[in-house]
């Protein structure tokens, strides 16, 4: 009771003022309550292991903030500025981000499992081995990130911009990534079984060894992307544009490229067996020592291609 009546005139503010251990203290004695902060400036504070779970911290300042191993489930962070903030391992799960500022925050294992992020900004920010499992990253700025080995199954990414981000060994299976922009972006060793990437822009990206096993890439673009040794086994790639792509030893199993774009694809040692290309534009594309056991090339557009024995079409 003495504590009680110690917090009982002070407000949220003047209650976090006196330091993480009086805030969680009050926190537990009062688990009913859910404090606000909402615009309130906390700027490069010290809020190591603060429990601020259902906690309303919209529009706060938390610019460089030190927030590792704090306790943000299902807070309230819409709009809130959390630039270079440091929240390694804090828990945002169920969390509302949407519009927040997060420009070169570090969430190194953060979890943030269905967490809302729609068009927050991320940029340059420390993601890896953050779990993002079915959160929502809807138009997320996420360009530049660093998002190695992080988990974003069944994320909702659509439009999200990932421009020269790194997903390195990272698992999006069953993820939304459709209309996403991703040129330049590193998905080496990356997860993305079944994911949705209709009319994703992967240009220019490094998908080296990425499992792309039955993902829908209808109308997506791979211009000049490296995709050596991708599995693409049943994938659908149809009217998908591939020029210039560099799919060597890829696995194009039952893959569906009808009406896709190869120009000038190279497509040396590929598995193409039972593969559809019907009308697909293979122009100056690579086929040496590529498997054709059974692919369906029916109104393909062949002219200069290099075949699987080494001749010229001509």
């Amino acid at each position: 009771m003495r504590s009680m009546g110690t917090f009982q005139s002070l407000s949220a503010s003047d209650i976090l003022k006196r330091g993480p251990d009086s805030w969680n203290r009050w926190r537990e004695e009062q688990p009913h309550l859910r404090p606000s902060l909402q615009g309130e400036n906390l700027e490069q504070r010290y809020l190591r292991e603060v429990n601020f779970s259902s906690c309303n911290l919209a529009d706060t300042n938390l610019r460089q903030a030190d927030l590792c191993l704090a306790n943000l489930e299902q807070a309230q962070l819409n709009r809130a500025d959390l630039t270079e903030a440091v929240l390694y391992t804090t828990d945002l799960r169920y969390s509302s981000l949407k519009e927040a500022i997060l420009t070169r925050a570090d969430l190194t294992e953060a979890s943030l499992v269905k967490a809302d992020l729609s068009l927050a900004v991320l940029q340059q920010a420390q993601l890896n081995r953050a779990d993002f499992t079915d959160a929502r990253l809807y138009t997320t700025n996420l360009r530049q990130a660093d998002l190695s080995d992080v988990e974003l199954i069944r994320a909702d990414l659509r439009e999200v911009d990932l421009t020269m981000a790194d997903l390195g060994e990272a698992d999006l299976r069953d993820a939304n990534l459709s209309f996403a922009v991703c040129s330049l972006a590193q998905f080496v060793g990356a997860t993305l079984c079944h994911a949705n990437l209709y009319r994703a822009n992967l240009s220019l990206g490094n998908l080296c060894v990425a499992n792309l096993m039955g993902a829908n890439l209808t109308k997506a673009s791979f211009i000049g992307a490296n995709l050596i040794g991708a599995n693409l086994y049943l994938a659908n790639l149809r009217f998908a544009n591939l020029a210039q792509a560099d799919l060597r030893e890829a696995s194009l199993r039952i893959t569906n490229m009808t009406g896709a774009n190869l120009a000038g694809a190279n497509l040396s040692m590929a598995n193409l067996t039972e593969a559809t290309l019907v009308r697909a534009n293979l122009t100056g594309a690579n086929l040496s020592r590529a498997n054709l056991h059974q692919a369906n090339l029916d109104g393909a557009i062949l002219k200069g291609v290099t075949l699987p024995d080494g001749r010229k079409h001509p």
